[in-house]
């Protein structure tokens, strides 16, 4: 019975661990996304020129590929038509630490 409560206290203690880098994860994504201009095209929940980072995340969310897809999207930019008419432009510069940071965000999503 005692170690079924250390469990628990375990379990516990991991999630409002894994609820804290959830928030960091979000407020660096802000942060970079404020600084790149992200929110200039994409609102989070509103379209604006592109679709909404929401939307994407419902999207791409549990497809197979979909990291490396929106990766790639960020990096080089595309042409309109998945989205509508407006094209994406190339992001080359970008890390790909600051791309995984946004696509990982963009993919948590729903």
């Amino acid at each position: 019975m005692k170690m079924q409560w250390v469990g628990i206290a375990a379990i516990a203690t991991m999630l409002m661990f894994a609820g804290q880098a959830a928030a960091v994860d979000a407020a660096a994504f802000k942060a970079l996304a404020k600084k790149k201009g992200c929110f200039n095209c994409h609102g989070m929940d509103k379209p604006i020129l592109g679709p909404s980072l929401r939307a994407m995340g419902r999207k791409y969310s549990g497809n197979v590929g979909a990291q490396d897809r929106l990766a790639g999207i960020i990096k080089q930019g595309s042409k309109g038509g998945v989205w509508g008419k407006a094209a994406m432009p190339a992001y080359a510069r970008l890390g790909d630490d600051d791309i995984e940071t946004l696509v990982q965000f963009i993919l948590s999503l729903k």
